[in-house]
């Protein structure tokens, strides 16, 4: 009698959906991407003040972004930062008096009998060195010319701090929403392209930092980055909280026909 070989075969499984899902598992994805929502919109809203008027003028622009990364070549360093993220610690005729004095070359006579003063008041508070904060130190002349120098936009040195931070960061963020959207029942070729987005978004937004520095122009894919980022995320986040609450199993049940 000969012997059969049999092939063990994995049955065939429905993959899981929302409405698979528990009470408790359905309230612990809510609560995840409804703070992730969140915290990206806080996020946006951190971006927005960060580089709004860094060019000079109210709003947020492509100029903000192009200027941070790459600089004001035809300025300094602190006439950026008075007109950009620290405008709102100075008022518009102080902020004239240190321009001025910058652009006719920091002279440490005008440094003592105008600029001192003005950092005094405004700026010394945070800008010395007893602060502890990686920031420049104002209390000085010497402080202060270090900033007084053509402005080449953020170093290449604090990009690979933010952007290791970014990728870890955020790179998470995505997996865990990721994960929570993989119950959707959706187009295959749609879900999986959904999926991925983000992680293309982040790499090219960050990515886009470095080339922005080197290039201007790359301003623009920072932007398109993080609009596919956003707009990603809100689909799959939207798209998981109703299918979670209101998605529900269709059953077919065959009906014989009796002649």
């Amino acid at each position: 009698m000969s012997k059969i070989e049999q092939a063990e075969t994995c049955p065939a499984i429905r993959p899981r959906r929302f409405y698979d899902c528990s009470l408790n598992e359905k309230f612990l994805y809510t609560s995840f991407l409804m703070l992730a929502g969140l915290a990206y919109i806080m996020a946006l809203a951190y971006l927005y003040t960060s580089f709004d008027g860094i060019d000079g003028k109210p709003g947020l622009s492509v100029e903000d972004i192009a200027e941070n990364y790459y600089g004001n070549r035809s300025g300094t360093r602190l006439e950026s930062a008075i007109r950009g993220p620290m405008a709102s610690n100075i008022d518009k005729e102080q902020r004239n008096h240190v321009v001025e004095w910058l652009k006719s070359g920091a002279p440490e006579a005008g440094y003592e009998r105008v600029i001192k003063p003005i950092f005094s008041k405004r700026c010394v508070m945070c800008h010395n060195p007893a602060s502890g904060l990686p920031i420049p130190d104002l209390s000085s002349y010497e402080g202060v010319k270090q900033v007084a120098n053509v402005d080449t936009g953020v170093s290449l040195h604090s990009l690979m701090k933010v952007s290791h931070i970014h990728l870890f960061g955020i790179g998470l963020v995505a997996f865990g929403i990721g994960l929570v959207f993989r119950f959707a029942l959706l187009p295959s070729w749609f879900q999986q392209t959904l999926t991925l987005l983000p992680f293309i978004a982040i790499f090219a937004d960050i990515a886009a930092w470095f080339l922005t520095k080197w290039d201007p122009v790359y301003a623009y894919t920072v932007i398109i980055a993080g609009g596919l980022l956003g707009l990603s995320w809100a689909l799959q986040i939207l798209i998981s909280l109703y299918q979670i609450w209101f998605l529900r199993c269709r059953v077919e049940i065959e009906h014989d026909e009796q002649k």
